[in-house]
């Protein structure tokens, strides 16, 4: 029930105010970037992805905080195609990183598996949010 309130919570806030989600979604890929980049790479080899794929990714994740963060700060009235469009890349890039997994399946750890499929599970949540606050505010 707690969680439950929360979430409507959370939920109403962002409908109130949809460009928060921009800043959420910058920030998370900020976290995702410094995450990849400064963290996993290091430990390449605990993580069975060559570092250059997890630059790569940190990359992407990098230029999606760009974009969020100036939807953020420039978009005004006409934010929910530039909120499609992030959320569309974000699917996108759970695509790659699933296709990455695949393709790297022989040498991916444990460690590697779990951090992807977390990474995973809380973009495509994200995602699902923003298609729903999208829905919601047409």
């Amino acid at each position: 029930m707690f969680v439950l309130q929360i979430t409507t919570n959370f939920f109403n806030r962002m409908t109130n105010n949809p460009k928060r989600l921009f800043l959420l979604d910058g920030v998370g890929a900020v976290l995702t970037s410094f995450i990849l980049g400064a963290i996993l790479a290091t430990f390449a080899d605990r993580v069975g992805i060559p570092k250059a794929t997890i630059y790569s990714l940190s990359f992407v994740a990098g230029i999606f905080a760009v974009y969020s963060f100036c939807c953020y700060f420039f978009v005004g009235c006409n934010w929910h195609s530039y909120l499609k469009g992030i959320a569309i890349a974000n699917l996108i890039y759970c695509c790659v990183t699933i296709g990455i997994l695949i393709f790297y399946f022989h040498r991916v750890t444990i460690l590697g598996m779990v951090y992807f499929f977390l990474e995973v599970a809380v973009v495509i949540s994200l995602v699902s949010f923003e298609f729903r606050i999208i829905r919601t505010a047409r």
